[in-house]
Formats: structure tokens, C-alpha cells, sequence
């Protein structure tokens, strides 16, 4: 590096002296006050003034110059009181930057504020930051030296908005930072640079000059202060003033005011009482516990001391043991006046920083000590002077050996030592006659210590994790009292049995996830649980005197040899395996309750184990079953799974044989009918649940039903029922969920009304032409009815305020009025279809190469935690971008991510045209931007980006898929499933399981890591870094004309649905819509519940011809506009506002920027700036990409061309009341984006610019409303200010903060997206009613003097507005040169000038 010498000791400390409060937490909570451009570092300097007169910053500044001190401008943004900076770096420290990726920029924060919000969750808040100082240094730069130059005490780092660590002085922060992006998955230096000086990334890693402040965390570790005190319930004890302390389990008191140096008066409080004195105001009455109990009478000044004080001590005296929590305090020793807490006999210090050097005040306290997770490096020595103690927790501490004075622990019985980089035991541990619990899991043995030989009182080797190869069981013979053997995740190979000894004590055995291939466990004669699964393991032998139960699952046996016959096995799951056929012995097991043999080659079941009297449940779907046994006697089973196999028919006697049956699933087989439910009228059946999806059944299958009137869950979707006998469903009173999709139903009969407990009907994909009588239903929440004929809906006086989601989309002839729409105000989420009035000859339309249907269904959750992405138009018009996220069991993550993922791919795509770069960095940028809510909170994501090759812009299509997590996609090619994605799961990645257990993860026994997720990459759970990373998987994938479509879903999808079947599905089906629907309900029918969402994208692919799209026809109703309403604005749901960045940027024209790709025959034309979606030879400017949410309104009492709306005709598809005009809009399918396409006439021409309609009536405008419903489901608007919106009191409501940006969140605003989410309005009314009265600046107004080169461009077809200026030199490289703020978006000239601007405005409201 030039100028070494310099670098390591030069800083330049940039101060941010803060001039207002924050509101939303942004400032305080992820230090964003400056520098909010995700990532543009710096900006020209414009006043940059100088505290040192001679410092420097450049390449030659020397070490003793001093601190050079920027004073930046700071401006409010709009009503968010989000104080932002103009001005960055001077050109000497950007010149400096940019002359090394070694030297870089330093965040400091101040202390004295909380580092995170209230453990509640991210709410605002409206303390006000300190000073936060820009640091210019090198990687080289220490802590001794910024503090050197400072004249500072020490720093301090911050990880994930967790704990805070003190810095040793040797440590360097900037290199700190960039190793942190490393592990991320960055990977080019300069963009490393880049993102290291963005101060977004102070949600990740945070440094501070002094030990943050942190008044929950001070309360719950001490309270003191000076009150008035008496002791003793006399009144002859006078009050007096003196320091009360409330630390660990004691309360106390001195006895001189303000000092502890004369007799300390200590009250143990454990098992007390602490009660309010009612005859004085704020004061408290503290009581031991005992007989000798003593009181003390404390009263407190304010209030708010009372209830604190209160509160805490409450806790002390409930607690049974003497227990001191102090775990997760970020503590470097424990505190003094702990100390005089003599009781103490449990002290808990996880997850801190601690330097125990010597025992002092340890010697006589507990008996149990947790010092887990605190980085101690050695084994901390004076623990082991410590005798009393019986539990000694060391966990996760980076721990290489362990001392021989550990010998002196005889009271010791469990000793924890899991997740350290131990290889060997001292021998002086066997002397510990106490010890009955030693974990030694995720450490580095190669074989069991010989000392384990002689801990007799261990009862369990706890070694999961390790490096154990083979196993002796000679060994473990001679462990005699070793009971529990855990060798999951060894990579063990082989189990020895060298000699015919017997291991008689070992009962549960462990061997999960390992590499073994055979296992003959037949000498082992006691056993009686046996776990082996995923292992790859063809025979297994084993003893069966006491054996209970087998967990075989996910290996590749062929039989399971078990002598003699285990009567006392109860559990056995061989499921996923190569069986043909099942052994004698298991139809020989007396007691066995459970077997499950999914997902074998069995051709049939002995009627021996179907006639068991013991077995309970039964699950064999997934095998090659032709007929199930006859049952000749009453048997007790209640489960019966027989999904997927060839049956043609069901016992005849299976239900009147089965009276405890209670679930019943016979999907995805051949079965023309189903057994009778008793012999007699009269039935005894007890069935809950009966799925009969994916069969041949008729509606002569309704009149058997009747006898099983327990029925919950049915469903009998995909059959062949012409109807559903109405005098049959009246009888189903229990039911609360039917499914009846796919048949040919034309109606649904109204006898549904007498199920008075139904709350989800799903009936798509049928012919229902009539809306069935469901509302009046008490119960009833889902109701979905898409892709159907119906054409009206009647409606009662009122809907049930149960009703939460309502889907009537794909009915392509409904007709929805008015109060139709106010009366569905209240539901939750509304999914209607925008109709499209486009024609063959409408020159303005055009279709895409591929259209696309989506599913998203909750199961058996009270929320969707799963959100898709998809966009038929991204970017120019011939690209596509779709994407599915799933949170698990969180919603906020995948709502901010489908509403910025795409902006910040767009954006992406200006800095590289690598598919693995901009793919990557898409992925970690989001990543970033979720802020606080990817602290805790995470999701799986996939991202599928249907572009040309940059190379190759004329050429053939690619798809480029990334993915993190689950979610997984597949192309159909030549109909054979083509996986595009990469599953991310410790199960399913044997890669990533081995760099988890490296870096010393505890994965528990679900495969989880720290029990929290099975997946080892996500967006979002920070706090789990660097076990679980953000880094993709990125593969492109060029598509030729055999791709026939694309299919995208989460892991609960294709956890039921195999790739084969899903393209099998699709193919049969064909709209994309429907197709998506199917895959849903097909996933629910074979049993899974939970959230379930699935994307089908037809592609259409032409090889070696013209790509952009041609003129075509209207595609039917199933691909039309889909729109969510939403009455519960989540954070999720805030679209742009949560943070579009895609398009408040200008594109670089540097060579970094992707060419545009636009077909030389079909160029495009622009009208007023404003493009118009499915327009031939559609184009748009690459920064211009924007995400429409759940619902937009858009008003006008006149049109622009002076009538009134109603002298105007109606547009289909457009709800006007003339004073409101209301348009429904997809989440998942909107873009907005700048007409291109020229009018075919001077008429139009004429037309569009008075705003009148055009003569086809295919677009509509209304004060600058442009409505234009195509196949691409986009939307295109332009017109009104959001200030001036904003000031009407109806629309008040629609915006939760003034932007300066419109509708879109301004770039340094984006980072924080949950808090800008909690902050969006909640929907108070069906439609929001924007102002009536017109506004001079609702229009777009041209100047006479500009209107003659306005049609001139318009005849030469130029793709910019007239009036925008080339984008700077100073743009052109993204590293370092911004000297001005990048131009918003919705502003198509970035600054003032003589050419009126032509505004784009978006509004963007999540309902």
C-alpha cells in the first residue's frame, strides 16, 4: 500500500452533529443519519469546514496533522424529522479512498443511547442520537491508533444490535468490517470498500467510542439510589435518608447517607415479600424470608423509581432458588455488589464478555455457574478453587485443552463442555466420582476418551458432532455404565464388532446423519430405541429382546433383519426407503401402534398387519400398492395414509371394521368409488378427516358420505363430480373445511348453509356460475371461488365479520357493483381481477413471451407468512422478474423483501452484467436493507430473472435463478422437471453441514441450528452470523423453445409434491393460474399444513427470431390483473414505501451499465414521459422500476379533457361514482414504467394530449390517470403531487408520512423498511375517497413554445422525455464520484431548469 506509514495512523473524523430527533427509530437504530445510499459512499463536499489548520487527508497527509473535522449540511426530509445529509467527503478524501481498497471508512456512535428499541419489537422512537463521527482509515489502523487520535479510552463493536464488546487495542475495525462482508459473500474489493462505508450496515456491525448506555439493561442488573428508609415495622425507628441497592437476590441498605464505607444492612429477599404501603405515598415494604424475618420501609421520590423498583424486586421474591440472572449483559466482570449476596447459589453469566483472571468474591457463591458463549479462549483456572460447585457450564468458548485443576471439583455432577475445539480429556477428570452428566458434542474427537472408563456415574456419552470414524463396540462393552450413546453428525463409516461380547447396557443409540452403510447392531441385546436416519445404510440387523422403537428413515434399505421377533416394539418409521416388501416379523410385533413405510416400492400389505389389534396408524402412501387387504375383524386404527399408489378400490368393509378411524387419506390414486359407511342405516363412524384429491369419483360418492357425520375435513377436489347432492350436504353439519376444486360443478347446493361450523370452502377451477349461500355461515373465514363462470354476486345486508379472504379472480364475466365492493370493505384480503379490454388490432397492446399465476394458501396458521414476487415487464418490456419468499413462521420478512427485492435487482443490474454478481449482491443488499427485522427474523428467498445476455442483446432468452433456503425452481423441458435451485438445508446439504459444524454451531436434534431453522443460508437472522449466511446460489440457465414453463414454490410445496408430479400437474392444466391453484390444493390434500405458495410462469418461447413482443390478441381472464385488498396494513405491506431504491437512481452510463436491449424493427416512442404497459416494443428507462401494493385509488371529478366523469362512457374494469375512481391492482404483478409507442395517428396524438379516452377504448385517463390493463399486469400513472394529495383530510389517511419522493421512500430512508412499515395508516373504510376538487397542478401542462418539439420527437420515436438531460460524467463511476444527490425517479429531469419538469408520481398505499 503507498504511503504505509500514513495509513496506519492518519484518520479523518467527519462529525455528524445531529439538529433534530429521528422519528421512527431510523437514526438511533440503525445509524442512519448519513450516508443512506446503499451503495454510493460519498458525495463532492460542498462546505466543508476545518477544525485543524494544517490537516490533511490525502495520500501524503502525515500522522501529526490532527483531526480534520467536515461539517455537513443537513436538511429535513419532509414530516419524517429524518435528518439527511447534502454534502459527503471533500475531493482530497475521495481521491484518498479511491486510491486503495485497503483504506476505507469507520462509523462511530455515540454511548449515551440505547443501542436497540425495547425488546418488544422494532417501535419508534424519539431519542436523540449523539454525534456520529465519519473515521478515514486503513485496514492496518488499530484501536490504539484511532483512539491515539481521538484521545479516547477504548472502542467498542456491536453485532446484530446484541451484545457490545470492548475492542482489544491490538484489533482493527475497518478490517474487521470487511472480513464481516467477506463472510457475507462479497467478494470484489471495491465493492467491499463501497459497502463498508455505508452506514445501513450499522444494523450488522456497529462500533462505538464508549460503552452504550442501556437503562432496561442497568435496571435488571442494579438499582441503587438515596431514599428515605425505616427499619422494622416499629414506629419507634425514625426514617432517614441512605443509599438503597437492589442487586442479585439482596436488598441493601447502608448505614451512612451516600456511602458504603460504614456497615452495610443486607436483606436476603429470596422467598420474601415485597408489598405496597398504601398510608404513604410511593413506598415499598421489604420482608425476608424465615421466622428472623426482617423489614425494611423504603420510600421512593417519583413514581416511576416506585415502579421500578417495584418490578424488579417482585421477581427476586418469587424465585424458589437463589438464582442470579445476568446472562446476555454484555458484562466484562461481574459486578461488585453481587457479592454481598451471600445466598447466591445459582449465577448465571451466558452470552457475555467475561475475563475471570482470579475467583475473589466467586469463592463461596454458587453451586451453579454458567459461563457459556463468552469468547474465554483458556479455561478460566480459578473456577477450579471454586468447591462448592455442582454444575459447570463452559460451552461455546473456544476452549482447546482443559486443566488437570479441573480434578479438584468433587462436588461436581454435570460438567457442559459442548462446542469447544477440544481433542483430549486429562486424566485427572476420571477422578470426579460425582460426574453424571459430561457433554462433549461439536468438539474435535477422533475417538471416545479412555476416561469416560472411569466416570461410573455417567450414565450418557453426549459426543454429537465430532470426528468419530468408527466405533468399537468393544468399547462401549467396556463403558459399562454408559446407557445413552449420541454419535449423530460424525461422519462415522463403520460400527465394529470384532469379538462375540455383548454390550449389554447400552438402550439408546444415536447414529443420525452419518455415512455408515451397513449396521449390525445385533450384539447389542438390550437396546430399545434406535435412531439411524439419514445414513445411506442397505442392510440393518439388529436385536429385538427389548427393542421399542426404529427411526430408519432416509437410507437405502432393502430389508430390516430383527431377531427374535420384538414384541415390545411400538414405533417403527423405515419411510423413504427401497423396500418391496415388509418382513414376517413386523406382522408378528404384538405391540407395535405406529409404522410408517411412505415413500418405498411395495406392491402390497400383509392382512396380517392390516388386521393387527394393536396397530394405531398407518402410513403407506407413496408405493406401488394395488389393493388393500380385506378386514375380517374390528380393529383399532385410527390413521390410515394410502396416498399416491394404484388403488382402484378401498375395503368394503374399511369403515364399518374401523370404528376409531378418524383420518383417512386416499389421494392420488384411481378410486371410482368408496366404501359405504356402515352395513345399516344407522352409522357408527367416528371419521374427521377424509381426502379424496386426484381420483375418479362421481357425485354418486356424495349419498356415501352422509353416514360419517363427525366430518371436519373433506376434501374430493380433482375428481369427476357433475354436482354435489344437496339433501346429502345438509347432513354434514361438523364440516368445517371442503375442498371441492377441479370437478365440473356448476353450482354449489344451498343446502351448504346448514354447515353452520364451515370456515374455509374452496371450490376453483370448476364451472360455478351462481355464488353459493356461504355468507349468512357464522364461521365462515376463506371462501375462494376463482376460475370459475360467475357473473353476479347476491349479496345479504351484512357479511359475517369472520370473513377474512374472499378470492373471486379468473371469473372472467363477473360484474361487480358499487356496493358490492363497499359491502367486502372489511375483508381482510379481496383478490378481484382488473379486467383487460385490449383487442387483436389495439396497437398499444402487446403480449409478453411468457404470463404467469400465482397461489398462496395458509393452511392451518392464522397468518401467511409466504409472499411472491412477479412481474411480467422488468425492466425494457423483455424481461421478467419473479421471486417467492417464505418466513417460516414470520411475515414481516417476506413482505419486505417481495416489496424491495426488485428495485434493488434493477439497480443491481446498472453495476454488473455478471449474472453472479448482480444475483449476489441483489441478495445481500436486501439482506442489509431489512435492518433491525432481519436482526431476529429471517426467510428463504428465490429470485428468477428472465433477461438476454448482455453479450448478446438480440439474441436468445437466459434465466438467471438465485436462491437462499427452501424455496426451490423448476423448469419443464421437453416435459422433464429441470432443477434450477439449490436447497439449503442442513438435511439436504452435506456441504454446508460440515462448514455449520466448523464453525461450531449446536445443532439440536431436529437438525436446527441453535434450534432456531434447518436452513444454513436465509435472508435475515443475522444474529445467527456466520452459521447462517445470506450468499446465494446463482445459476443461469439459457431457455430455447422446448422450456414450456417454470415453476416456483416453497418448501412445503415440494415437500409433498415431487417435481415430476408438479410439471405432470402443470402440463395438464396449462393456465397458469389454475395451475398454480392446483399445486396448492394438491399439497393440502397430501397433508401439509402449513403456509403453502406456488408461482407457474408459461414461457413461450422462439428460438432465432425477433424477441419483443408483437401484437396479439387479449389472453383470457386466468391472465389477467389480479388485485389484494387489505384492510390490516402489516409491516409488510407498505410496497415502495418500505424502500423501492431501484428507482431513485439514475443509471450509470459507464461501462458498468447493462446496453439496452430493444429490437432494431420494433422501436420505441414516447408520449408526455409516460410509458404505457404492453405498448409494441415496450421500453423503459432502467430506473424506473417500481412495485404497486395490494391497492391504489386514484381520484378525479374531471377528466382532463374538461367533462365530466359522468358524460364520459365507463371503462370496463374501472369503478367511477364520479367523484371517485377506484382501480384494483395486483401486488405481485405491477410495475409502472414509461410509455413508449407512438399513436398510430395524429388523431390520437390529439386525443392523448387533451387526456380524452382513446377510441378503442382501451385506455382511459383522468387527471392524469392512465389505466391500462394488458397481459403484463402493469400500470402506468402519472399526474398528481403526493403533497398535494396529502392535503386533502379524505386521503389523509393514505399516506403515513410526507416523502419527498412521492410514493417512493427515499434511498436514505430505504434501509430501515419495519419501522417505515409499522408506521403505514391503517384502512379505516372500504375505498380511500381522494379530493374531488382539481388542483392547476394535477395536469401536465406542455408550453406552446415546446409543444412543436414535442410532436417532433414523437414522430422520431426518441425513448426520453422531452427536456431530459444527460446524465453527467460525474455519474459514471458508482465507486466514489456522486458530488450531487442522485435524482429521483418519479422526477424524469433530475434538477430545475428552463424545461418544464414532467413528474411521474406513483401511488403507493398498502390497504
Amino acid at each position: 500500500m503507498a504511503m504505509e506509514d500514513e495509513d496506519n495512523h492518519t484518520t479523518a473524523v467527519a462529525t455528524n452533529t445531529q439538529t433534530g430527533i429521528k422519528k421512527g427509530g431510523d437514526v438511533g437504530d440503525n445509524g442512519a443519519c448519513i450516508d443512506r445510499q446503499p451503495d454510493t459512499v460519498v458525495h463532492q463536499a460542498g462546505l466543508n469546514q476545518t477544525a485543524g489548520r494544517g490537516s490533511r487527508s490525502g495520500p501524503g497527509a502525515h500522522a501529526a496533522t490532527g483531526i480534520r473535522v467536515l461539517k455537513r449540511n443537513m436538511k429535513r426530509n419532509g414530516s419524517r424529522g429524518c435528518v439527511t445529509r447534502k454534502t459527503r467527503f471533500g475531493s482530497r478524501e475521495r481521491d484518498w479512498l479511491k486510491g486503495d481498497t485497503q483504506r476505507g471508512c469507520v462509523c462511530l456512535y455515540g454511548g449515551t443511547v440505547d443501542p436497540q428499541p425495547p425488546a418488544s419489537g422494532p417501535q419508534a422512537s424519539s431519542t436523540p442520537q449523539t454525534d456520529l463521527q465519519l473515521v478515514l482509515c486503513s485496514t492496518s489502523t488499530t484501536v490504539e491508533d484511532l483512539c491515539a487520535q481521538r484521545d479516547g479510552k477504548g472502542l467498542y463493536v456491536q453485532l446484530h444490535g446484541d451484545l457490545v464488546r470492548r475492542l482489544d487495542p491490538t484489533e482493527r475495525p475497518l478490517q474487521m468490517v470487511y472480513d464481516y462482508l467477506a463472510a457475507m459473500g462479497y467478494a470484489d474489493p471495491v465493492r467491499v470498500q463501497q459497502e463498508a462505508a455505508n452506514s445501513d450496515l450499522s444494523c450488522l456491525i456497529r462500533f462505538y467510542s464508549e460503552r452504550p448506555v442501556n437503562a432496561d439493561q442497568q435496571e435488571r442488573t442494579l438499582l441503587k439510589g438515596v431514599f428515605s428508609v425505616r427499619k422494622g415495622k416499629s414506629q419507634l425507628h425514625k426514617w432517614a435518608e441512605r443509599q438503597v441497592i437492589l442487586c442479585g437476590t439482596c436488598l441493601i441498605v447502608a448505614s451512612v447517607k451516600d456511602s458504603l464505607t460504614g456497615k452495610m444492612h443486607i436483606l436476603p429477599l429470596v422467598g420474601g415479600k415485597v408489598e405496597e404501603v398504601k398510608r404513604r405515598q410511593h413506598c415499598l415494604m421489604f420482608s425476608s424470608a424465615g421466622s428472623q424475618a426482617q423489614t425494611y420501609f423504603v420510600n421512593f421520590d417519583t413514581l416511576a423509581d416506585y415502579q421500578r423498583w417495584h418490578r424488579q424486586a417482585s421477581k427476586v421474591v418469587s424465585q424458589t432458588v437463589s438464582l442470579v440472572d445476568l446472562s446476555c449483559y454484555s458484562l466484562e466482570a461481574v459486578p461488585e455488589y453481587l457479592f454481598y449476596s451471600q445466598d447466591i447459589t445459582h449465577l448465571n453469566l451466558r452470552h457475555n464478555f467475561m475475563s475471570i483472571q482470579g475467583s475473589g468474591g466467586l469463592l463461596n457463591l454458587p453451586q451453579s455457574l454458567n459461563l457459556s458463549h463468552n469468547r474465554l479462549g483458556v479455561f478460566p483456572e480459578c473456577v477450579c478453587e471454586i468447591l462448592t460447585l455442582t454444575e459447570l457450564n463452559l460451552s461455546c468458548n473456544s476452549l482447546q485443552t482443559i486443566p488437570v485443576q479441573i480434578g479438584n471439583l468433587q462436588s461436581l455432577q454435570t460438567l457442559s463442555l459442548d462446542g469447544n475445539h477440544l481433542s483430549t480429556l486429562p486424566e485427572e477428570l476420571g477422578g470426579l466420582s460425582q460426574l453424571n452428566s459430561l457433554g462433549l458434542s461439536f468438539n474435535n474427537f477422533s475417538h471416545i476418551p479412555a476416561v469416560l472408563e472411569r466416570l461410573s456415574a455417567v450414565d450418557k456419552l453426549a459426543m454429537a458432532g465430532n470426528r468419530v470414524e468408527s466405533l468399537e463396540l468393544c468399547t462401549l462393552a467396556r463403558m459399562s455404565h454408559l446407557k445413552n450413546i449420541d454419535l449423530r453428525l460424525n461422519g462415522l463409516r463403520w460400527v465394529k464388532s470384532e469379538s462375540m461380547e455383548t454390550v449389554n447396557q447400552v438402550t439408546q443409540l444415536d447414529l443420525r446423519d452419518n455415512c455408515l452403510d451397513s449396521l449390525d447392531l445385533s450384539c447389542v441385546c438390550n437396546l430399545e430405541t434406535l435412531h439411524c436416519q439419514r445414513n445411506q445404510l442397505g442392510t440393518l440387523t439388529l436385536s429385538g429382546f427389548t427393542l421399542r422403537m426404529i427411526q430408519a428413515s432416509n437410507n437405502r434399505l432393502t430389508t430390516v433383519n430383527i431377531y427374535p421377533v420384538p414384541n415390545q416394539l411400538t414405533h417403527m418409521d423405515v419411510s423413504q426407503n427401497l423396500l418391496e416388501y415388509l418382513p414376517d416379523w413386523v406382522c408378528d410385533c404384538r405391540k407395535i401402534e405406529m409404522l410408517d413405510v411412505t415413500h418405498n416400492l411395495l406392491s402390497e400389505l400383509p392382512s396380517r398387519l392390516l388386521n393387527s389389534l394393536s396397530l394405531r396408524k398407518l402410513l403407506a402412501g407413496n408405493n406401488r400398492l394395488q389393493r388393500v387387504p380385506d378386514l375380517l375383524d374390528h380393529i383399532p386404527l385410527e390413521a390410515l395414509d394410502l396416498q399416491h399408489n394404484k388403488l382402484a378400490e378401498l375395503p368394503e368393509s374399511l369403515f364399518y371394521k374401523a370404528l376409531n378411524l378418524k383420518y383417512l387419506n386416499a389421494s392420488a390414486n384411481a378410486l371410482e368409488n368408496i366404501p359405504p359407511s356402515s352395513q345399516s342405516e344407522e352409522s357408527l363412524s367416528t371419521l374427521q378427516e377424509l381426502y379424496l384429491t386426484g381420483n375418479n369419483l362421481n357425485e354418486n360418492c356424495g349419498a356415501l358420505l352422509v353416514g360419517h357425520q363427525n366430518l371436519r375435513v373433506l376434501h374430493i377436489a380433482y375428481n369427476q363430480l357433475l354436482s354435489f347432492p344437496a339433501s346429502k350436504l345438509s347432513k354434514l353439519e361438523q364440516l368445517e373445511e371442503l375442498n371441492l376444486s377441479g370437478n365440473k360443478l356448476k353450482t354449489i347446493p344451498s343446502t351448504v348453509s346448514s354447515c353452520k361450523r364451515l370456515h374455509t370452502l374452496i371450490a376453483h377451477s370448476n364451472h360455478i356460475t351462481v355464488f353459493p349461500e356461504i355468507l349468512n355461515l357464522p364461521e365462515i373465514k376463506l371462501v375462494d371461488l376463482s376460475c370459475n363462470e360467475l357473473t353476479e354476486i347476491q349479496l345479504p345486508d351484512s357479511l359475517p365479520a369472520t370473513l377474512q379472504e374472499l378470492d373471486l379472480t379468473g371469473n372472467s364475466t363477473l360484474m361487480l357493483e358499487h356496493k358490492t365492493l363497499n359491502l367486502f370493505s372489511h375483508i381482510t384480503t379481496l383478490k378481484l381481477d382488473q379486467k383487460s379490454t385490449a383487442t387483436a388490432g389495439d396497437s398499444q397492446s402487446a403480449s409478453t413471451p411468457w404470463n404467469h399465476g400465482y397461489s398462496e394458501m395458509s393452511g392451518q396458521r392464522n397468518k401467511l407468512c409466504v409472499s411472491v414476487l412477479a412481474v411480467d415487464r422488468f425492466g425494457d418490456g423483455v424481461e421478467a422478474c419473479y421471486g417467492i419468499f417464505d418466513g417460516d413462521r414470520n411475515e414481516e420478512v417476506p413482505r419486505l423483501l417481495q416489496c424491495t427485492m426488485g428495485d434493488v435487482l434493477c439497480e443491481e443490474l446498472q453495476h454488473s452484467s455478471v449474472d453472479k454478481v448482480y444475483m449476489s449482491n441483489t441478495f445481500l443488499t436486501s439482506h442489509r436493507k431489512l435492518g433491525m427485522a432481519g436482526q431476529k427474523l429471517g426467510a428463504s428467498a428465490l429470485l428468477c430473472y428472465i433477461h438476454h445476455e448482455p453479450s448478446d442483446p438480440g439474441g436468445n432468452f437466459s434465466l438467471t435463478v438465485a436462491n437462499v433456503g427452501s424455496c426451490q425452481a423448476v423448469l419443464c423441458r421437453d416435459g422433464r422437471p429441470v432443477p434450477l435451485s439449490k436447497v439449503y438445508s442442513l438435511e439436504n446439504c452435506t456441504e454446508e453441514m460440515e462448514r455449520v459444524k466448523l464453525s461450531k454451531a449446536i445443532i439440536t436434534e431436529d437438525n436446527k441450528v441453535s434450534g432456531v431453522t434447518c436452513c444454513s443460508r436465509l435472508l435475515g437472522c443475522s444474529y445467527l452470523s456466520p452459521w447462517v449466511l445470506p450468499k446465494p446460489w446463482v445459476h443461469t440457465e439459457p431457455l430455447c423453445s422446448q422450456d414450456e414453463f417454470l415453476i416456483l414454490g416453497n418448501r412445503a410445496l415440494f415437500e409433498r409434491v415431487s417435481y415430476q408430479e408438479a410439471v405432470c400437474t402443470v402440463q395438464a392444466v396449462r393456465n397458469p393460474r389454475a395451475a398454480a391453484k392446483k399445486l396448492c390444493s394438491l399439497a393440502q390434500s397430501y397433508g401439509c399444513k402449513d403456509n403453502i405458495e406456488a408461482v407457474v410462469v408459461s414461457l413461450h418461447i422462439i428460438e432465432d427470431s425477433c424477441t419483443c413482443p408483437t401484437d396479439t390478441a387479449a389472453l383470457s381472464s386466468s391472465s389477467g390483473i389480479v388485485s389484494e385488498f387489505n384492510s390490516e396494513t402489516s409491516a409488510s405491506e407498505v410496497g415502495s414505501e418500505a424502500g423501492s431504491t431501484a428507482s431513485d437512481e439514475h443509471p450509470s452510463t459507464g461501462p458498468a451499465s447493462r446496453p439496452e436491449r430493444r429490437c432494431s424493427l420494433h422501436p420505441a416512442t414516447t408520449l408526455c414521459g409516460i410509458m404505457v404497459p404492453g405498448s409494441a416494443g415496450t421500453g423503459t428507462h432502467p430506473g424506473l422500476f417500481q412495485r404497486q401494493p395490494s391497492c391504489a385509488t386514484f381520484s378525479s371529478n374531471q377528466s382532463d379533457n374538461g367533462l365530466d366523469s359522468d358524460d364520459e362512457a365507463p371503462l370496463e374494469g374501472v369503478i367511477s361514482n364520479g367523484s371517485k375512481l377506484e382501480v384494483e391492482v395486483d401486488i405481485h404483478c405491477c410495475a409502472f414504467q414509461i410509455r413508449s409507442g407512438a399513436p398510430e395517428s395524429p388523431k390520437d396524438l390529439d386525443l392523448d394530449k387533451r387526456g380524452s379516452d382513446y377510441p378503442n377504448g382501451k385506455m382511459r385517463r383522468q387527471n392524469s390517470v392512465v389505466v391500462s390493463a394488458t397481459n403484463g399486469c402493469l400500470l402506468a400513472v402519472c399526474g398528481r403531487e403526493i403533497a398535494d394529495l396529502k392535503k386533502s383530510p379524505s386521503t389523509s389517511s393514505l399516506f403515513g408520512k410526507k416523502l419527498s419522493n412521492g410514493s417512493v421512500v427515499a434511498p436514505e430512508d430505504s434501509h430501515n423498511l419495519i419501522e417505515v412499515a409499522l408506521e403505514a395508516p391503517k384502512k379505516k373504510s372500504g375505498y380511500f375517497t381522494a379530493p374531488a376538487q382539481q388542483d392547476p397542478e394535477d395536469q401536465l401542462i406542455v408550453p406552446p413554445c415546446l409543444e412543436q418539439e414535442v410532436r417532433e420527437q414523437l414522430r422520431g420515436q426518441s425513448p426520453l422525455v422531452s427536456g431530459l438531460p444527460s446524465i453527467p460524467p460525474c455519474l459514471k463511476d458508482p465507486v466514489w464520484d456522486h458530488p450531487h444527490p442522485p435524482a429521483f425517479a418519479s422526477s424524469l429531469v433530475p434538477g430545475p431548469g428552463p424545461v418544464p419538469i414532467l413528474q411521474q408520481e406513483v401511488y403507493d398505499t398498502a390497504l
